[in-house]
């Protein structure tokens, strides 16, 4: 079901799964401690963990665990890098849900998008888990419409900022990067280059 960006906000926080557009592909999302409902929508295997989005570093810090020298370290790479299409996966803290990632509790999967929009809704909603909308094993869907037709019971956002039948996204999947506790191990090569160390 299409809806507008305030009521989008309202049925995530109620804890159900919604659907917005990204600067790759358009996600679904839901509150961090509702993660496994994105997981049993898709249809997708408990060994691909979830990515955490938030509006920006800060609000995802606190799901995070280093020491302050690789604190500095991550964020000199997101204020490169961020908003933007690079995702990286650090140690998680105890406050990720195991729902996020259930056959590794050690790690998670961090970005901050570079749409306006995605923002917008994130800094409303606090950072929430996401994957690409989506049955698994199929493309991701790049429209509103072909969202709606796929996940009916899903809300998706609806208006200018993501018109029907309109592609918002790059197409693109986001760069993983996983810290190795030294530098960087590139897990995914997407539309960002970064040096592996």
């Amino acid at each position: 079901m299409k809806v507008s960006q305030e009521k989008l906000i309202e049925v995530v926080k109620t804890g159900e799964v919604v659907s917005f557009p990204t600067d790759t592909v358009p996600a679904l999302a839901a509150r961090p401690d509702r993660a496994a409902a994105i997981f049993t929508l898709k249809g997708r295997s408990l060994k691909k963990p979830l990515i955490l989005l938030g509006a920006d570093f800060a609000d995802l810090q606190s799901y995070i665990q280093g020491s302050a020298t690789e604190i500095v370290a991550w964020r000199q790479i997101t204020e490169k890098y961020w908003p933007g299409a690079l995702t990286l996966i650090l140690p998680a803290s105890s406050e990720v849900p195991e729902d996020m990632n259930p056959r590794d509790r050690s790690t998670i999967g961090i970005r901050v998008p570079a749409l306006r929009v995605a923002r917008e809704i994130l800094r409303q909603t606090g950072p929430l888990a996401t994957t690409s909308a989506n049955r698994s094993g199929e493309s991701p869907l790049e429209t509103a419409n072909a969202i709606e037709d796929v996940f009916p019971q899903v809300a998706t956002l609806e208006g200018n900022d993501f018109p029907n039948n309109v592609t918002v996204g790059s197409g693109l999947p986001s760069t993983v990067a996983k810290w190795t506790g030294k530098g960087w191990e590139i897990l995914r090569h997407g539309s960002i280059a970064i040096e592996e160390k």
